[in-house]
């Protein structure tokens, strides 16, 4: 089970390293076979399911993004713990977004799913 602590390590250093643009280090954070799902894939990538499996192929869509929103910076506005999960809620260049990750038990990200006002 995700305790406290773990979310809140776990939020600052997501938030920080989107905010770094760092690619690497925020993949580090997803096993090698992950599944991504947001309506910003629909978009980006012309992906009409609008998810993505894998670190190659989300990757190169999280490249694109941050190629596409050279100033994007994320908020945390607040962590929310699941039983092997975790959501962020924060500000970013789409609005209020909450994005929900579930955990496999190496405390890597398998699954997530990303979620913005409308």
């Amino acid at each position: 089970m995700i305790d406290q602590a773990f979310a809140e390590h776990f939020a600052a250093d997501w938030i920080e390293s989107w905010n770094e643009h760092d690619l690497d280090r925020i993949l580090s954070h997803y096993t090698d076979d992950f599944d991504m799902t947001t309506p910003a894939i629909v978009r980006l990538m012309n992906e009409p399911s609008g998810s993505l499996t894998g670190k190659k192929a989300v990757g190169s869509y999280w490249a694109k993004a941050l190629e596409l929103i050279p100033d994007l910076h994320f908020e945390l506005v607040t962590t929310l713990v699941g039983v092997n999960s975790v959501t962020l809620y924060y500000r970013g260049p789409l609005g209020m977004s909450a994005e929900c990750f579930h955990f496999s038990p190496d405390q890597k990200i398998h699954r997530a799913f990303a979620h913005y006002a409308a």
